[in-house]
């Protein structure tokens, strides 16, 4: 688990590729530190399982699912990405409940300053999941928490502050460009629960008129 918040950039020193999986070495400082074989870093938003580290940098295995699924594939040496250790049990939720599961990957349609912000409007290539964008809502974009300004129906905006600018790749970004998109978990829960009538265990998802509705409340006593 993660929660959005970079801790540095690094730099792709090697990508090897065989088919649709990879190994990836990234030059990095600060997620070293503490280092373990083992251990999860999220990569662009991707979790991935360090398999190999030295003083400098690490070594991560990319399976085919995640290469389809994310922007990782198109990853080149010397290319920058964010990094973020998993958190710790006693560690401060600085931004939200981050998985590193990418739901899709979108595109940045527009880029824009707005005083001392620059707003960014972003579109899933995958629409299905822009159900779970609220305004002001979390959503994590290559690893970085971030806070939806404006939804339309295809597309949300964020404004990114100076800082988050300056301490991650978003300041390299423009339109045109690819990046990560992990919608907020809670919404996930919530819309799936809502589609489990919860009779015998039998799963309603993908069935029309399906789930809660207020039959279903007033026949097991909720109203």
């Amino acid at each position: 688990m993660f929660t959005g918040i970079v801790e540095e950039i690094g730099r792709m020193r090697r990508v090897t590729k065989q088919g649709q999986a990879m190994m990836l070495t990234i030059e990095a400082d600060k997620v070293l530190d503490d280092v373990k074989l083992g251990d999860s870093i999220s990569v662009n938003g991707v979790c991935l399982t360090v398999v190999q580290f030295d003083d400098a940098a690490f070594t991560v295995d990319v399976m085919p699912e995640t290469f389809r699924k994310t922007t990782l594939s198109r990853l080149t040496p010397g290319a920058r990405v964010n990094l973020e250790r998993a958190m710790q049990a006693n560690g401060r939720f600085g931004g939200h409940i981050v998985q590193g599961h990418v739901d899709t990957p979108g595109t940045i349609v527009s880029r824009r300053a707005e005083d001392n912000a620059v707003v960014f409007r972003i579109e899933p290539d995958d629409p299905s999941p822009m159900k779970y964008v609220i305004r002001h809502g979390s959503i994590t974009i290559d690893g970085i928490s971030l806070t939806v300004v404006d939804v339309e129906e295809r597309s949300f905006t964020v404004s990114i502050i100076p800082h988050t600018l300056a301490q991650t790749i978003l300041q390299h970004k423009q339109p045109g460009d690819s990046v990560n998109l992990e919608f907020d978990l809670l919404g996930k829960y919530i819309d799936r629960l809502l589609d489990f009538r919860g009779r015998g265990g039998e799963s309603t998802a993908g069935r029309p008129g399906t789930g809660v509705t207020m039959e279903f409340l007033a026949e097991n006593g909720f109203v």
